[in-house]
């Protein structure tokens, strides 16, 4: 498992092989989509080998092999423009920071040590929970240049970063019907863009966008609010609060 590796030397870096992904299992995607909601209260509690496993692939692994995706390219779980694929799809852990390579379906150890909190904008720092992944969504627009189909709006720059964010959404959508077809709780959030920039060692054309927790949601105290119960209004002030202090907060 991810735990066992450690950072090598410049050069190759140590890879994590991940068990081959699922064909069945879960909720349908109608009984996913009845359960899809966003929860912030994410225990600590590890997903293992097999959910981490078929969460990286239902994000935006490879289900075509090539010649069989678009372009006689390989097909990923999401869609991009052009199958540009310009997402990757990075994994904090609490023993490090992984970059997910869907084409071999193994994580490439890229830093050592818990950047979980990277994940967080420092502005919902505050809300941070103990969630056992955060996955980091980084988009390289360098990327619109090599695509196999050239059409006109890959030259334009805000073209480019409409796509960049769709393409964002595509896989998080994915992660979220995964994580309610298995069980899983999930929250879609902003994160530290400088940090992880520094952290990853991003180039020019290449910038993190959003992070994504993913868990086990915590069993709701005693006493409080259970679902589709209204908070007191003491905690519904506190949470407006919250909300003005964590600016930049994507819409649920």
């Amino acid at each position: 498992m991810a735990r066992n590796a450690t950072r090598k030397a410049a050069g190759a870096l140590p890879r994590v092989e991940l068990l081959r992904p699922s064909r069945g299992g879960g909720r349908s995607v109608l009984a996913a989509l009845w359960r899809r909601r966003t929860t912030r209260t994410i225990g600590p509690r590890p997903l293992g080998p097999r959910l981490l496993s078929d969460l990286l692939w239902a994000a935006f692994g490879v289900n075509r092999g090539p010649g069989d995706g678009p372009f006689d390219g390989i097909g990923r779980t999401a869609a991009s423009a052009s199958n540009a694929q310009e997402l990757d799809v990075y994994v904090a852990l609490e023993d490090g920071l992984y970059r997910y390579d869907a084409p071999t379906h193994r994580l490439a150890l890229v830093a050592g040590g818990d950047h979980r909190a990277l994940a967080i904008s420092p502005g919902q720092r505050d809300m941070l929970g103990a969630a056992p992944v955060q996955l980091v969504y980084v988009a390289d627009v360098a990327r619109y240049a090599r695509a196999p189909f050239q059409e006109p709006g890959l030259r334009n720059e805000a073209v480019r970063t409409s796509y960049a964010n769709v393409a964002v959404g595509l896989v998080a959508g994915n992660v979220e019907l995964f994580a309610a077809s298995a069980g899983l709780a999930s929250w879609f959030h902003n994160c530290d863009r400088r940090g992880l920039a520094e952290v990853l060692g991003l180039g020019p054309g290449q910038r993190a966008m959003y992070g994504h927790s993913v868990g086990f949601a915590l069993p709701a105290r005693r006493g409080g609010p259970g679902p589709g119960r209204a908070q007191p209004a003491r905690a519904r002030t506190r949470a407006r609060k919250r909300s003005r202090r964590s600016a930049g907060q994507r819409p649920q």
